[in-house]
């Protein structure tokens, strides 16, 4: 565990029923003249857009919609959406949207300059400047980017995923509102849920977990696992998704303090060159590497258990917590109908040795697994799911 440690976090929160009331009192408080709502067209044409633009219209402040933008976008489409912001004259940035969005609207606030582009900050993340203030917006429970410093974008030279990070993009305000994500279909809430599922025992297994971290990616992980599923099955359980959308929320404070690890590092090839969704990339990754890392997870696996195990405790053995930790993982995958395999994706046992090379670029995040991962790792665990 890291001796040294901080945290950050976005200014102000809201959340609970009715938590977009809030955006009209932030645009008001901040005195904004024109706001400029990131989204995409999914969103729109789903009428979730609606709540929000209802709010900003009632506060009588002139707005701009920035819609074109699609999933997973490379760094040049997003830089695209970035040259629009800044030829809108707006003073304010809202997001509404899932993780692309919001990461296209963070980086849009540090890059209101002529001075760098996208493609500068992935050589060299420090030259953003916080320009404009920013309220993030999730539709999903899942991606945490309204609470964290990092943009993701796709960089097809190099097939990959590469994140951006500077705690200069950390939102000014979330508003976590379960309205937002009510008719979230089934496979998108599955898919971004084991995302934040994903962060939380990543953050709570790392190099770099410490007390801060700790705190937030297991009361993450709590959540997650005992609210996920019916989450996902039932359009009508709001307290659950109410939960998730916290629980997402936590766990991306909880990489702002310690950091994902394997799992991550070796799904952004899948992103970067197959184009598969984040969520799912990461799904199917996520029982691979957690068995992968058992042998020196195993402590940290059984205080989970200890914590998440709300009913009666079978398990006495820390073995016997860790395998039913990882087993409880395994078994929410499955029941979310998530696919454990490439080969509905078209990749073939031929890319292996493709998707070795790029996940071994990762090291940013490989660094942050507990356990070492060489090559010859990285090969085994893409092995099990092509």
């Amino acid at each position: 565990m890291l001796t040294k440690y901080n945290l950050k976090m976005p200014h102000e929160i809201f959340s609970g029923e009715d938590a977009l009331e809030n955006l009209k009192v932030i645009l008001q408080k901040n005195g904004v003249k024109k706001v400029a709502v990131f989204t995409d067209k999914g969103i729109q044409s789903a009428g979730l857009l609606d709540y929000p633009m209802a709010k900003i219209q009632a506060a009588e402040v002139e707005s701009v919609i920035l819609n074109d933008l699609p999933p997973e976008p490379t760094y040049a489409q997003a830089q695209a959406l970035v040259d629009a912001y800044k030829a809108s004259g707006a003073d304010f940035i809202v997001a509404v949207g899932g993780g692309s969005v919001m990461d296209t609207a963070k980086l849009s606030s540090i890059l209101a300059t002529e001075e760098y582009t996208i493609k500068d900050l992935l050589d060299d993340p420090s030259l953003g400047k916080k320009h404009v203030k920013t309220l993030m917006i999730p539709t999903t429970a899942g991606t945490g980017a309204e609470a964290t410093p990092n943009a993701i974008v796709a960089v097809p030279e190099k097939e990959l995923k590469v994140g951006i990070v500077n705690e200069e993009m950390i939102a000014d305000y979330v508003i976590l509102d379960a309205v937002m994500i009510k008719k979230l279909p089934r496979k998108i809430a599955a898919a971004t849920g084991v995302d934040a599922l994903c962060h939380a025992i990543e953050c709570w297994t790392s190099n770099k977990a410490n007390p801060f971290s700790d705190l937030f990616a297991m009361e993450a992980l709590d959540l997650i696992l005992n609210h996920i599923e019916p989450a996902c099955d039932d359009p009508e359980a709001m307290d659950a998704k109410n939960k998730m959308q916290i629980a997402s929320f936590l766990a991306g404070v909880a990489i702002t303090a310690s950091g994902t690890t394997a799992v991550h590092a070796l799904s952004y090839p899948l992103g970067g060159k197959y184009h598969i969704a984040h969520g799912v990339s990461n799904a199917i990754l996520l029982v691979p590497v957690m068995k992968f890392n058992e042998p020196v997870c195993r402590e940290k696996f059984a205080q989970a258990y200890d914590r998440c195990v709300h009913g009666e405790h079978t398990c006495t053995t820390v073995n016997e917590k860790s395998a039913y930790m990882i087993g409880w993982m395994e078994k929410i995958v499955k029941h979310l109908d998530i696919p454990t395999s490439l080969k509905e994706f078209g990749v073939s046992g031929e890319d292996l040795e493709g998707l070795v090379a790029a996940g071994m670029e990762v090291t940013r995040l490989l660094v942050n697994n507990m356990r070492e991962v060489t090559p010859e790792d990285a090969r085994a665990i893409y092995q099990q799911i092509l």
